[in-house]
Parts: structure tokens; C-alpha cells; sequence
């Protein structure tokens, strides 16, 4: 499965208190723990990245944000300003199983573990009850497939 991450800061801004810095090593590197693994990783700071990094106020917002997480007000997209150096948790993570789009390339809404779903969008929402909830399958593979089906009848894009 490919993941395309759309760079909203949902993973990195409602997860918890998962890494923290134990450590700074000067020239923007840290040492962070991961508080659920106990397993400890050396990060560092992307040079293009140490402006947004010392811009704080995300914290305002999102208290228990991943304390590299920060977002771009200008270009409305979430960064992570350790991405090169990131974790292992991190690098291996995926918010969704399926992405699924509208008409206009907009996330619509999300296919996470099993079947639960998350919508952005009251359309998708209804056909979702409507004709997918209660859908019988033999696997999981064919179930994605008439899924996939049933949402490009209606306009929608779907990302595995």
C-alpha cells in the first residue's frame, strides 16, 4: 500500500506526548525519546526548516503536537522540521489505508485500520451509510475493490 501524505498535521498535532527532547546536541540536533517504545533517536533540524522550527506558537493551538511539528500559515501545509532524520515510528506511519478524494482533488475523507472512516464531506458520509457500511465481503481485497467501485460511480477518487 502507498501512502501520499497531504501534509494536514492531524498525526503530529493529536497523538500525544509521543517524542520528546531528553537532549539538545547543538547545531539544531536533538535526542528524543519515544515515550511509549522508551527507544531514543538522534534528530536534527532540516537547515531550510530552523525558521519555522523556532516559531513556536503552534504550541498555542496544539499543546500536545510532536515538539517538531510546526505549520506554514503561507503555504497551509503542516512540516515536520526533522523529516530527513525523523524517527522510525514516524517514518513507517500512515494515518489512512484508503484517501478519498473529490471531484476537485480535495480529501473527502479516510479509510483508517478495518474499516473505520473518517469523513470531510456530508456527500461521502451518506453513500458511505447508505451503500457501504453494511456491504457483506469475503476478503478485504475485494471489499476495497467494490468500495473503490461505488465511490467513482459518485465522482470520488480513491488513493491506496
Amino acid at each position: 500500500m502507498s501512502f501520499y501524505c497531504q501534509q494536514c498535521g492531524e498525526c503530529c498535532t493529536k497523538m500525544g506526548y509521543v517524542f520528546v527532547i531528553i537532549e539538545e546536541h547543538g547545531n539544531n540536533e536533538y535526542l528524543v525519546r519515544n515515550e511509549y517504545l522508551g527507544d531514543t533517536s538522534l534528530v536534527a533540524v532540516t537547515p531550510e526548516m530552523i525558521t519555522l522550527f523556532e516559531d513556536r506558537s503552534i504550541f498555542e493551538s496544539y499543546p500536545k503536537a510532536c515538539p517538531f511539528f510546526r505549520f506554514d500559515h503561507i503555504e497551509q501545509k503542516a512540516f515536520c522540521t526533522v523529516h530527513q532524520t525523523r524517527p522510525e515510528l514516524c517514518r513507517i506511519y500512515g494515518c489512512w489505508r484508503m484517501l478519498i478524494l473529490d471531484w476537485r482533488g480535495r480529501r473527502a475523507g479516510r479509510v483508517m485500520h478495518g474499516s473505520a472512516v473518517s469523513f470531510d464531506d456530508d456527500l461521502l458520509r451518506h453513500i458511505w451509510d447508505s451503500r457501504i457500511r453494511d456491504m457483506d465481503s469475503v476478503d478485504d481485497q475485494e471489499w476495497q475493490r467494490k468500495v473503490i467501485r461505488i465511490l467513482q460511480q459518485f465522482g470520488y477518487r480513491v488513493i491506496r
